[in-house]
């Protein structure tokens, strides 16, 4: 009655629906962990300036350049279920044409065999902070915001923030 199609069929919808349990099972040893960390950022010298030929600007622009240190432990997060940690550096700030504007000034991936623990110290941006208008030039509250993404072998992405820090931008192009 059972020809050999019908049992390979069978034997293999058991094991997937094993192996489906399995994974489950794994997923939820991690899913409530905690994903947060200390992080401590500061922004040290900020300097701006009028960007006034380019050809993927339309017209002149704000350019920020600074320097940022960075202290934070992520050996907490590690855990069997973690493949990768990505770490990026938002900087947001309101202007008069926009309510929010987010620009990511920094990103590095960090893998499980790396040294877990950021500690650097005066380094430059990773990526141009550009203002698409002369929105930075006297900006009193522009939030440097670190924020990561924990990618598992199995489950969910969870996006975490971590250490904030407002600065006043200058009032003056150098």
């Amino acid at each position: 009655m059972n020809n050999l199609f019908a049992r390979g069929n069978a034997v293999f919808a058991f094991a997937f629906s094993a192996l489906s349990a399995l994974a489950f099972g794994c997923f939820l040893t991690t899913a409530f962990n905690s994903n947060t960390s200390d992080v401590d950022i500061t922004v040290d010298k900020v300097v701006l300036r009028l960007a006034k030929e380019s050809p993927i600007l339309e017209r002149p622009s704000d350019l920020a350049l600074m320097k940022f240190s960075l202290h934070a432990d992520f050996s907490p997060l590690f855990n069997w279920n973690t493949k990768l940690l990505f770490l990026y550096l938002l900087a947001e700030y309101k202007t008069k044409e926009n309510v929010l504007n987010q620009v990511v000034v920094w990103d590095k991936k960090m893998m499980r065999e790396d040294r877990q623990e950021i500690s650097v110290k005066q380094i430059n941006t990773k990526y141009y902070f550009f203002d698409d208008g002369a929105g930075l030039k006297n900006n009193p509250n522009v939030t440097f915001q670190l924020r990561w993404n924990v990618i598992p072998n199995i489950g969910f992405l969870p996006r975490i923030h971590g250490g904030v820090r407002s600065v006043a931008f200058p009032d003056r192009y150098t």
